[in-house]
């Protein structure tokens, strides 16, 4: 099938579930073992090119009536975007996944559905009534702009090689979640932690994007990178 290179992921399993005739929350697509996650599009995986095998499988739901994942529709004054949830999570843990996402401060979200302010941070999705497909309107406070700077953390973690180079080593780095991955790069060949190269950063099955930062990523303490040399382009499809 044709795809297109800013398409959702979620768009193609819809497409795939209206094909097969079958529920598109049942469908899972991986490239090379990695699997394509909600929310995001295809450009976000570099890797697949014109003629990339993606491979798809069906959880039977039969052997699982009660469904937790749901797909939810977060709406901004001027963009929206949809994500997979689990309908056990909590408030603040889709305020979390719509940080990653948006970079968008936490603690100037107002998440509301049906009119109704999600305010309770502990409270699960499901309590508030939360379904498949709902919508989640995102307000922004107004605050203090010296009080709306997100506080630079220093981040521990893991960089873990590839066989060829280092054999595999893991090694243990600090860098503040502020830092790009670009200039994470520099900094490990800078201390020449990695020799003169290009690599691929990967983190939780997804390429690392230069421009954006650690916390951007959603990489915490004790996470562990995996490098590889080479690079990426863009193609067309």
């Amino acid at each position: 099938m044709e795809i297109g290179e800013q398409e959702p992921v979620l768009d193609i399993k819809k497409r795939l579930g209206q094909f097969l005739q079958i529920p598109s929350s049942s469908l899972t697509l991986f490239v090379s073992c990695w699997e394509l996650l909600d929310g995001l599009d295809i450009e976000d995986y570099p890797i697949i090119s014109h003629g990339t095998r993606i491979d798809l499988t069906v959880t039977p739901t039969f052997f699982n009536p009660i469904v937790k994942k749901i797909h939810v529709t977060v709406k901004f004054p001027s963009k929206q975007f949809t994500i997979e949830v689990d309908r056990t999570e909590t408030v603040s843990s889709l305020k979390d996944k719509i940080h990653i996402m948006e970079n968008t401060p936490i603690k100037r979200m107002q998440l509301y559905y049906s009119g109704i302010e999600l305010a309770d941070d502990f409270r699960n999705l499901n309590e508030y009534g939360i379904s498949e497909f709902a919508e989640i309107v995102v307000f922004l406070k107004s605050i203090n702009r010296a009080k709306d700077v997100v506080p630079v953390r220093k981040l521990c973690f893991l960089v873990q090689t590839s066989s060829s180079l280092f054999g595999g080593a893991r090694i243990p780095v600090e860098f503040k979640d502020s830092c790009t991955i670009s200039e994470m790069r520099e900094g490990l060949q800078a201390n020449k932690t990695l020799p003169r190269d290009e690599y691929i950063f990967v983190h939780k099955q997804r390429i690392m994007r230069e421009n954006c930062s650690l916390r951007w990523h959603g990489v915490e303490n004790g996470d562990t990178l995996f490098v590889f040399k080479g690079s990426i382009s863009h193609r067309s499809y």
